[in-house]
């Protein structure tokens, strides 16, 4: 495990109406091969707001920039990239933050 504190990423999207379906077969995909292929890859989840169902959210969690990188030159990154574009209406800028130490989870 790196000595450093845990890098996240934030990516927000507003996708198509009638498009909510094929859009979360690619955001699965590329999360479920970088939590199973990728040891920098802490976790990756998919959410969907409640009151605005057209709104996604992925919540990354790397060891370290360095292997938010790797993320960037992955299979899987490069299939959801191919596909993503025409699904989407927005794409909000990404967002990078360090986590802190101390939070909570599940064990």
């Amino acid at each position: 495990m790196s000595p450093s504190r845990p890098f996240v990423v934030i990516a927000e999207f507003r996708v198509r109406p009638g498009c909510l379906d094929a859009f979360l077969d690619l955001a699965h995909d590329d999360a479920r091969a970088s939590v199973a292929h990728e040891p920098g890859c802490r976790a990756f989840d998919v959410a969907v707001s409640e009151s605005d169902p057209l709104a996604v959210v992925f919540y990354e969690v790397y060891d370290d920039r360095a292997a938010f990188d790797a993320h960037l030159e992955t299979p899987h990154l490069a299939r959801f990239r191919a596909g993503f574009p025409a699904l989407i209406a927005e794409e909000r800028p990404v967002r990078f933050l360090a986590r802190t130490v101390g939070g909570a989870e599940a064990g």
